[in-house]
């Protein structure tokens, strides 16, 4: 039998939540992530099945000072297990949670990541859409290939705006959950 895994699985900016909650399914598999690398593979290792709570935090700030960031979350009983792309990578035992225990302790501070995962990941690209998308899709054509490479900048833009629009809707939803409260 394997002792070790490792699967392809894309997760965009906005689904943190969805990443959070594969990763504790293959944990109670009995596959726990041992890291992710290049690419988005996840590289597991066998262990006993058990219930564990994984979580993602969005704090690229926080890793200025990593020794105190994660020293944080260890008191809270959150074992640190890597930094990729951005996000800080915990988990722990469900045995050990307080109840719906997570590492946010308040909608404002969930709030608070959306936000910087917008300041992080998609105001970059805003300005690339801004700065090469646009320009590019209302040039002058002189021929075909001035057609085709128009026609792939936009299908870029339509990506764009998709997850543009993805994370508007999903923001503005959690915020008007969290207000409603």
């Amino acid at each position: 039998m394997k002792d070790k895994k490792c699967e392809f699985k894309i997760f965009n900016v906005i689904q943190w939540k969805k990443e959070q909650d594969y990763l504790s399914r293959m944990h109670a598999e009995g596959w726990a992530l041992d890291r992710v690398s290049f690419l988005n593979l996840y590289h597991f290792k066998r262990c006993e099945p058990q219930q564990v709570v994984y979580q993602l935090d969005y704090n690229p700030e926080g890793l200025e000072n990593k020794a105190e960031y994660v020293q944080m979350f260890r008191d809270c009983g959150w074992e640190y297990l890597q930094d990729y792309a951005g996000y800080s990578y915990f988990r722990k035992s469900a045995e050990q949670m307080q109840g719906d225990e997570e590492i946010f302790c308040d909608d404002e501070s969930r709030i608070d990541m959306m936000k910087r995962v917008f300041k992080g990941r998609l105001f970059p690209l805003l300005i690339i859409l801004f700065l090469l998308l646009l320009p590019n899709m209302f040039g002058p054509c002189d021929g075909i290939d001035d057609y085709i490479i128009r026609g792939l900048f936009i299908v870029l833009f339509v990506l764009y705006a998709a997850v543009f629009i993805s994370f508007a809707v999903q923001y503005f939803r959690y915020i008007g959950g969290s207000r409603r409260k």
